[in-house]
């Protein structure tokens, strides 16, 4: 026979009987996008767990439909009034999943029996059924590991300080439409949570660059600027990228990997606020070194063991 308890709507749901219809429509979609049968394919509870949700939304968001229901279940003895409920009626009343018991009409196959065989050949086994237990559900197929997954997508600087719309294919080829955050820079990750394939996360990495490296970070802009060994040591005079044109920049002598240097008020602005264009200093080595130059390094390193 199966169960015939009532479901309990707001448990499939997860929310009270007091909650407002925003928080009823939030906890539908986290249900729903949870229970998708599409990203439960092992799941064979998934596709029944799903209409049970959408049927749940559907009487509680409608007030009329919602007090009917509640009339009818005010009818019926609460299960958990007076009594713990047992374990199928739990899976059908919280989780709405149905169990089937063996009636006593179905075909079972006495292959074996744990009772002792008993000396009398007519042993009456008409009371046997009651003993046997039920059979459960067939096993279900292992369940793949998914890994979290990821895109790349690139936005304007403007886009980066206002926030925007952007659509965002996931792996079964869904459009999402995702709105960036303002005041976002380059590298930031969005998730989107349960969004891949087995209910997995899809990250969305924001790339906000110009043509001439130029990274947004907020209202600040940043510039890594690469430097002979002889620049960094003795100092120069460095053309920079800007978003309003090139400027001159003075490097200081014996700047290292790291220095950061400010161009105040070169960055984004934003009402009555500006940003600042921050450059960090990179140190790189020629390709193409002559044989003199490599022997100019080796004495200098000389020079520097003897100092020490």
């Amino acid at each position: 026979m199966t169960t015939t308890v009532e479901h309990n709507y707001w448990s499939l749901l997860g929310v009270s009987p007091e909650c407002d219809p925003i928080e009823l429509k939030s906890a539908f979609r986290k249900e729903a996008r949870k229970w998708h049968p599409d990203l439960n394919k092992n799941d064979i509870n998934a596709e029944e767990r799903f209409k049970l949700i959408n049927e749940a939304y559907a009487i509680l968001s409608d007030p009329k439909k919602r007090k009917e229901w509640e009339k009818k279940t005010n009818k019926d003895q609460d299960i958990f009034e007076n009594r713990f409920p047992s374990y199928e009626e739990y899976l059908d009343v919280v989780l709405g999943i149905k169990i089937n018991f063996i009636n006593d009409t179905d075909q079972v196959d006495y292959q074996y029996s744990d009772f002792p065989e008993s000396e009398d050949e007519n042993f009456d086994r008409s009371n046997f059924n009651e003993y046997i237990p039920t059979t459960s559900e067939p096993t279900p197929p292992p369940t793949l590991i998914y890994e979290d997954q990821e895109s790349i997508v690139e936005i304007s600087p403007d886009q980066a300080l206002y926030g925007t719309s952007v659509d965002i294919q996931l792996q079964d080829g869904t459009l999402v439409e995702l709105i960036t955050p303002p005041f976002a820079g380059d590298g930031w990750r969005l998730r989107i949570e349960g969004a891949a394939i087995g209910c997995r996360d899809h990250f969305v990495q924001l790339k906000v660059q110009t043509d001439d490296g130029l990274r947004i970070d907020g209202l600040r802009v940043l510039y890594r600027l690469e430097l002979f060994p002889h620049d960094a040591l003795l100092g120069c005079a460095v053309d920079i990228p800007t978003l309003n044109g090139s400027v001159t920049l003075q490097v200081p002598p014996n700047s290292s990997t790291g220095r950061l240097l400010r161009l105040r008020g070169r960055g984004l602005e934003y009402e009555e606020y500006r940003g600042d264009q921050i450059v960090e200093i990179i140190i790189v080595l020629p390709e193409n070194l002559s044989d003199s130059e490599i022997a100019l390094y080796q004495r200098l390193n000389e020079i520097s063991m003897e100092n020490y």
